[in-house]
Parts: C-alpha cells; structure tokens; sequence
C-alpha cells in the first residue's frame, strides 16, 4: 500500500482529532459538567459507540458534500482536511465549541473557487438551512421533553436517591446514543474528501464484511477517540455549565435532544421510511452537533424564563460560527496556491 496515502491522509485525521477534542463535549458534557458521569468512564463509552456508528452508518452524509465539491486529487484532500483542522483547532485554543461541519464545508468551497469548480448553489443552500434548522429542531424537541420530563417527575413522586440513580444511567445511555449519531453524521467531516482515493480492499472478519469506505471510516473514529481523551477537557467546560447552569435532570434532556437531531441527518434507512409513505424527510447533511447541544439549552432556558443563560458567552460562541467557514476556505485558497506553486503537487484536475 503506497505511504504516501497516509501521509496525505494525515490532514484527515488531525481534522478527526479536532472533531473529538470538540464535539465530545456535546455528548457527555452536560453529564461531565453536572458531575454525573467521571471524564474518563464519558471517554471510553464516546470511543467505542462513535467508531461503531461511524464504520454502520456513516456513508449517509457522505454523498452530500461530494455534491459541494468533489475532491479528484488526494494532494487537494489532503489541504482541504488540514484547512478545515486548523480552523477548529484555533476556535478550541480560545475555548469555543465551533462546528466541524461548518469548517469542512469552507474548506470545500475554498478549494472550488481555486480549482475553477462550480459551486452547486443549491446544495450550499440545503447544506446552510441546517445550520439554522439544526440548533431550531434541537431547542424544540429540548423544550418539550423538557416539560413532559418535568410532569412526569411532579406526578410519579420518585424518591430522590432512585430519581439520581435513573438520571445517571440515562445520561450514561443518551451518550451511548449521542456517541453514535456523532459518529454516523460526521465521520463524513473527517474522512469524506478521501474517499474516492481510499486504497483499501474489502475486509472480512468472520461473518462481517467491511468496505473499502468502512475501513476508511474506522481509521477516522480512531483519530476522533484520540482527540477525546487527549483534549476535550477544555470545551467540556465551556458546555457543561459555562453557558447555563444545569441539573442532572436538564442535562440529560440536552443530550438527548442534541443526539435525535443528528441522528435525523444522518439515518439512511430513516429517510427512505419516510420518503416511501410520502413524508417530508430531512437531508442527509452533517451537521454541527454543537449548534444541536446548544440549540438545546437555549431551548430549556427560555422555557424557564432565559434568565439563566449567559447571553455574553452565548454571543461569542455565535461569532466563532461565523467565522469559521469563512476562515477555512480562506485558509484552503492561499494553502493549495502554496502546495501547488512551491511544493509542485497536482490539487485538482482538470
């Protein structure tokens, strides 16, 4: 197997680290944040349902950001990745929870505009509309389980001492789960741009089979379990009680809201479900799992009068929002004139 894949495909798997050191804190931690769930037991229950719902179902969102761009040289790839990484890594250095999807879909869009590539107008359209749509859904679903949690609690008069064992578990189980719609929506942030020149062959383990793109996408939840151990500490605190002080009970209901969201992006078989009984379905699209998590505690905290929301972290957190996509596809541009220019690879064909 040519090295020189790995070497290109380390960019990859530093963006993969970054989405871990990131976005782990928005699995588990509201749980770590509330003192529920130990750092080390969120870490190793991330790790393991990330790369799981990474390598069953992350092929999903893959298809859309080969639509916005698609990547046909590896040395192109590679700067796309390292673009997208060196964003996120700057926002984690300052403490803000950015998106990987936001920093991805910048980086693609710089290495169009300089490779002379059109950008599908339509699919940055569809691809934008989650960014609202994302943190919206997420607020919603956030405030209704939020009341029917809050009813349930008033009427059922469960003892404190087994209230605080269920509330523990749950957090534990609603990570699991958070763990996995990560991982199945945006394994395609890390890995989806190398794709096309995977060099991998079909694995076969016993009864299981694994795809060229499966392996790929295992290498990839491994980079991501690396930036969970090694980093996430710092964002776990800016989102486990930074923006708003929570309960136990509070941040179960962030995490669950924050994982059916991704999981509504990024589930295949849910989307054909809905779209043979003629219903609406939502695109297959990465999308930002911090936008979700926070999208939900807003949600919960203007359903208890907003008063416990910190509006001034709330404001930044927006702002690194803003400016990383623009920065990665900035970044992108100058990067392939550099790559091209002075170290003579080929970053698009023609």
């Amino acid at each position: 197997m040519d090295l020189s894949y790995f070497i290109f495909l380390s960019s990859g798997l530093f963006l993969g680290w970054s989405l871990g050191a990131n976005d782990a804190a928005n699995v588990f931690g509201t749980a770590v944040g509330t003192k529920m769930v130990r750092f080390r037991t969120a870490a190793v229950i991330s790790s393991f349902f990330l790369i799981l719902g990474a390598v069953y179902s992350g092929g999903g969102t893959t298809e859309t950001l080969t639509e916005l761009g698609n990547v046909n040289a590896l040395p192109g790839a590679f700067m796309v990745a390292l673009s997208a990484a060196a964003s996120v890594y700057w926002m984690i250095k300052g403490g803000l929870p950015v998106s990987t999807s936001q920093a991805i879909v910048g980086a693609i869009i710089g290495w169009n505009f300089y490779s002379g590539k059109a950008t599908d107008l339509s699919i940055v359209s569809k691809i934008v509309s989650t960014w609202v749509i994302c943190p919206v859904l997420a607020g919603i679903l956030a405030t209704l389980i939020y009341f029917l949690v809050r009813s349930l609690i008033k009427y059922s008069k469960i003892h404190l001492i087994r209230q605080d064992l269920y509330t523990r578990i749950g957090l534990i189980v609603a990570g699991a789960f958070g763990a996995y719609a990560l991982g199945a929506n945006n394994i395609a942030n890390v890995m989806g741009v190398f794709v096309d020149s995977a060099p991998f062959q079909t694995l076969k383990i016993g009864q299981l089979t694994f795809s060229p793109e499966q392996v790929l996408f295992f290498i990839g939840g491994l980079a991501v379990s690396s930036g969970i151990f090694s980093y996430s500490h710092k964002i776990i605190k800016t989102i486990g009680n930074g923006l708003m002080r929570m309960s136990p009970i509070v941040a179960w209901i962030v995490v669950v809201s924050q994982s059916l969201v991704l999981y509504l992006f990024a589930s295949e078989k849910l989307e054909a479900f809905l779209l043979a009984n003629n219903l609406p379905a939502l695109p297959l699209v990465p999308v930002s799992s911090s936008q979700a998590v926070i999208g939900a505690i807003i949600g919960i905290g203007l359903a208890k009068g907003g008063r416990s929301i910190s509006w001034n972290i709330l404001g930044h957190i927006a702002l690194g929002w803003i400016f990383t996509p623009i920065m990665a596809a900035l970044l992108c541009f100058i990067s392939l004139f550099f790559l091209e220019n002075v170290f003579n690879q080929v970053v698009y064909l023609p």
